[in-house]
């Protein structure tokens, strides 16, 4: 009798993405299929200390993880889906996409009413440093590098007297205690994908049709019309882009931004589609954003 394959996961080494990485293993257990974890460095591991809107290129966090699954040195990838490009390298695909964690956005060490003038807050997403820019221009938005240990050794060390993160990577690392405030989607647009996981795949695979498996049909549909305004737009995942779909019944309602990053110019957008047809609302809202103006602020921010 021939003995059942173990699959393998490749994922980068960060305690965040190996907590995404055990937690499909284990959907995978419950399924009875065999996996084990393969560590990759990826470019923007390497990047340390450059601000990741200065190291620019998509794929940062992912490229060397889809090259070891076009060699087939890995069966299956686990990314955290914002960080994934819209477009899949040919021959690989997006298998699934498991129920989405808490998408929004926290700040840690002390919640906006109490940062007084000039508070140093730290980000690495630009999306984020421009929404906080236009709701507070007095603060000093600076960038902060790390994984989520580092940043909030850095906070406690009072290097910053606050920082934001998503909601989702803390409550998967049981940090949920240190968020001061939680800021709603009209509040702070969430990036595409936040909070969602994407489980990638070569097209033609066992694992492919494996994966099938944990997709989530809700999160997918939420997902897809969010990379739509990503993809439609021409907006890497560095630019400050946030898209944000909801599933209402057989609808799905969608808002997305385009916001300069010192903040003060600012596109806001929403619209409701089929759920059945996430792309065809995507896109709708996208081009809105676009016959406003969108470009120009995007050509600003990629400068």
């Amino acid at each position: 009798m021939t003995a059942a394959r173990t699959f393998t996961i490749g994922s980068r080494g960060s305690h965040l993405a190996l907590w995404q990485a055990h937690y499909v293993a284990k959907q995978l257990t419950k399924l009875g299929i065999e996996s084990h974890i393969e560590i990759i460095k990826t470019t923007g591991d390497h990047l340390q200390t450059a601000s990741l809107v200065q190291a620019g290129g998509k794929g940062l966090f992912t490229k060397e993880i889809e090259e070891a699954l076009l060699d087939g040195d890995i069966d299956l990838a686990v990314h955290s889906l914002k960080d994934l490009p819209t477009e899949n390298p040919s021959g690989l695909c997006i298998a699934a996409v498991p129920e989405r964690e808490d998408p929004r956005d926290a700040l840690l060490g002390k919640p906006l009413s109490e940062l007084g003038e000039g508070a140093r807050v730290g980000t690495s997403s630009g999306r984020r440093a421009a929404q906080l820019r236009r709701l507070r221009p007095d603060l000093c938005v600076e960038p902060i590098r790390g994984n989520v240990d580092t940043r909030l050794r850095k906070l406690k060390e009072g290097q910053y007297h606050a920082i934001m993160l998503a909601v989702a990577g803390l409550q998967r690392l049981g940090l949920a205690g240190e968020i001061a405030q939680i800021f709603s989607p009209e509040e702070i647009c969430p990036a595409p994908g936040q909070g969602a996981l994407a489980i990638q795949t070569r097209e033609e695979s066992d694992a492919r049709e494996m994966c099938a498996a944990l997709d989530d049909e809700g999160t997918h549909g939420c997902i897809i019309c969010e990379r739509t305004v990503l993809a439609r737009l021409d907006a890497g995942c560095q630019l400050p882009v946030g898209a944000f779909a909801e599933v209402h019944d057989s609808d799905l309602r969608l808002r997305a931004i385009v916001i300069s990053p010192d903040g003060r110019e600012c596109l806001k957008g929403q619209g409701t589609g089929a759920r059945a047809n996430p792309q065809e609302l995507g896109n709708k809202v996208a081009e809105d954003l676009l016959f406003r103006g969108a470009k120009s602020i995007l050509a600003v921010g990629s400068e």
